[in-house]
């Protein structure tokens, strides 16, 4: 079992910045990727970025790329989602997911462990 708390959200102006951090717990050590998801009302959950647990590889999807930043700090445990530039249409309920195998890391299907999720709101 992997607990994830995510926290960090909250309102913020267009072109402001946000953190976002995800506490990990548990068998963290059977972790192979940690990623973030969001999703608004109605849609499912969008990847947005990833890296491995071990090794540190980063990925990203390409409409954050240059303007997000995820990141570990190994001694806490802790993934963080440095976002910059952020837009209107980034407010969603953004999540953390802890994935235990090596595959398609933008597949939220793959994805064990889940966050409650924290709510970004982009005003314009």
């Amino acid at each position: 079992q992997v607990q994830l708390v995510e926290s960090g959200g909250g309102l913020v102006q267009a072109g402001g910045s946000l953190r976002l951090s995800c506490a990990a717990s548990g068998r963290t050590v059977s972790t192979y990727y940690m990623g973030w998801f969001r999703q608004t009302p109605g849609k499912e959950h969008e990847f947005v970025a990833a890296m491995r647990w071990s090794g540190g590889s980063t990925y990203y999807a390409d409409p954050v790329k240059g303007r997000f930043t995820i990141s570990r700090d190994n001694a806490e445990n802790t993934v963080y989602l440095q976002m910059n530039s952020l837009k209107p249409e980034y407010t969603a309920v953004y999540y953390c997911a802890a994935d235990l195998y090596y595959g398609d890391y933008k597949s939220a299907a793959k994805y064990a462990y889940w966050g409650q999720g924290t709510q970004v709101t982009v005003s314009s």
